[in-house]
């Protein structure tokens, strides 16, 4: 760059850069305009993709139950449904049902899974409209826990670093399937992710944040029971804030920096055994008065249902010995919670079948997780985030952040790994939640190459989201083929969890009208309801099998027998939402 020298305008001189002038910016009211611009631009396709994606699919499997039991909840204020998972989730699904105004037999004494179907086909409702209702209000918690993202990695990094980190979030195409979905794991992650923020914000005023992070945690537990490894985390989490705002002082009040200062510099270290042992205590006790908070709340769900906590227990409750046994009985909670944890034992001492990479097992693979996500996660995203993870640990002004951003994730995927039901991402839907906060680290990385690299992922990360609307379920990276071949290597709701039901109808319509109809569904939903009449080939004598077989992809997966058979004297012929194959057979 050149300058005019004072009173030489007549001729161009080079200059030092101590006396280069600083870049024209923006004014700040413009820069800040640009920003909001740019938040609402994020928002609003999260909002719209999600909302298109939710109208166009029928109940996964999951959705059912806690649409039934979120009925029950408030028609009922019963908790005699659904056990093995808290209620918050299902009372946030019955906010939207209130809508919807669903009708129920008082007198209904089925099981959980007749009970949704029941809800949804039985009783007089509308299906569609039911479930666009039961969806609606997870769909808002998802935007909401954007705003999260946005202001966690703002705070750590600055406004470009918060851009970042929402766009890699407003473009997950497992953040935008699952919060599209009335189920419970984008609400149970979002509410862990505030939680960690409001732990990070307590670093500078524990009193007020302390509190607020103990309500979030117990909304997390509140909803899904596989938070509760994160507790220890998150409480040793909060005794650190504390040490930090007592060590800091009045200095760590003061708010964060536009920029992304993260912390304020510390004081003095305490004087003394006396200054320690106070220190030490009021870890401890902000420790405490968070776990508190977070039981209260959990208390507060179970009796926003049943005021009375009526509860008996199922009959067919499985028995809990030893280090689990002792987990449930001295945990501070409900006696329906503690129950519901014997449940989950149940399910993790049985024996499911997985599927990674063309393989079909029985039981579970301590890799199936990782490997997951490495199909199911934008490549840019996995680029952005391990060099977000690096930039955490390498800059020194960051690496007070780290444990918060890394370690909460880190746990419950190690956790998770160790399960016996390798069924699908949902399992892990934190990771690309925190991961978001993480990738905004690398706008740290102050080389300009560096900002067009990462401006580069992001971009490639919305290119390979859009790719695939409206199909976000069955998605799977550039690296392994796409959704369109992302049955060939996972199963279950990675793929196929019954969402194309009403797609298979329609197409079935258009392109093979009166033609014999043959279904193997994997699903919740009932095909009649959407004028679907078929039969079920593995009943029928493999001769009298001709026509159309149409089978979901994860039944594929697991096919044998007489389905096997089948499959192996048919031909492919189309596909319907990347998760139901249809084939003829002559």
């Amino acid at each position: 760059m050149s300058t005019f020298l004072a009173g030489r305008h007549d001729e161009q001189l080079p200059v030092s850069g101590a006396e280069r002038p600083a870049r024209r910016r923006l004014p700040r009211r413009h820069r800040r305009l640009l920003f909001v611009l740019a938040v609402v631009a994020l928002l609003a396709e999260m909002a719209v993709a999600m909302v298109t994606t939710a109208v166009q699919q029928t109940p996964t499997i999951d959705e059912p139950v806690y649409v039934g039991t979120a009925v029950v909840y408030t028609q009922q204020h019963s908790l005699r449904y659904n056990p093995e998972h808290p209620p918050l989730g299902k009372l946030i699904v019955a906010s939207g049902l209130v809508f919807a105004h669903p009708h129920l037999d008082e007198g209904f004494t089925g099981d959980q899974t007749e009970l949704g179907r029941r809800v949804l086909y039985e009783s007089g409702n509308d299906p569609w409209r039911v479930m666009f209702w039961a969806r609606l209000p997870v769909m808002v918690l998802t935007l909401l826990f954007g705003l999260v993202v946005l202001a966690f990695a703002r705070e750590l990094v600055g406004p470009v670093g918060g851009l970042t980190a929402l766009a890699l979030y407003a473009f997950s195409p497992d953040v935008i399937a699952h919060g599209s979905l009335a189920t419970l794991d984008v609400p149970a992650s979002g509410f862990l992710l505030t939680s960690v923020w409001l732990l990070w914000r307590a670093r500078r005023r524990p009193v007020l944040h302390l509190p607020l992070a103990g309500a979030a945690l117990g909304a997390a537990l509140a909803t899904k029971m596989s938070m509760l490894p994160a507790v220890p985390v998150l409480l040793l989490l909060a005794a650190l804030s504390v040490w930090h705002a007592r060590r800091a002082g009045p200095a760590a009040a003061g708010p964060a920096q536009d920029g992304g200062a993260v912390d304020a510099p510390a004081a003095a270290e305490p004087s003394g055994r006396h200054g320690w042992v106070r220190l030490l205590g009021c870890g401890a006790a902000g420790a405490a008065g968070t776990a508190l908070v977070a039981v209260a709340v959990v208390w507060a769900a179970y009796l926003a249902v049943d005021p009375r906590l009526r509860w008996t227990a199922p009959a067919d409750l499985p028995p809990v010995h030893g280090l689990r046994a002792l987990l449930v009985d001295v945990l501070p909670f409900p006696r329906p919670y503690r129950d519901g944890m014997r449940v989950q034992f149940g399910f993790e001492n049985a024996t499911w079948q997985g599927f990674l990479f063309g393989r079909l097992y029985a039981g579970s693979l301590w890799y199936y997780l990782p490997a997951a996500l490495l199909v199911k996660t934008p490549l840019g995203m996995l680029a952005l985030g391990a060099a977000g993870a690096a930039a955490l640990l390498a800059v020194p002004r960051l690496r007070p952040a780290a444990p918060y951003v890394l370690i909460p994730p880190a746990l419950l995927l190690g956790t998770a790994m160790l399960g016996s039901r390798d069924l699908g991402v949902r399992y892990a839907l934190f990771v690309p939640v925190f991961l978001a906060v993480a990738a905004a680290c690398v706008v740290t990385f102050g080389r300009r190459w560096a900002r067009g690299v990462t401006a580069a992922l992001v971009l490639f990360v919305a290119v390979s989201s859009l790719a695939t609307y409206p199909f976000y379920l069955p998605y799977s990276n550039e690296a392994f083929g796409g959704p369109s071949k992302t049955r060939l290597r996972l199963h279950d709701s990675n793929v196929d969890w019954g969402q194309d039901l009403g797609r298979l109808a329609d197409r079935l319509r258009e392109r093979y009208p009166r033609e014999k109809v043959w279904l193997v569904y994997k699903g919740a939903g009932v095909p009649s309801a959407y004028g679907i009449h078929a039969a079920d080939p593995r009943t029928a004598d493999p001769d009298d099998v001709h026509g159309l077989l149409v089978v979901s992809d994860t039944s594929v997966a697991k096919a044998d027998g007489r389905l096997a058979a089948l499959l192996a004297t048919s031909r492919p012929i189309d596909d319907v939402g990347h998760s139901i194959t249809v084939y003829r057979r002559p």
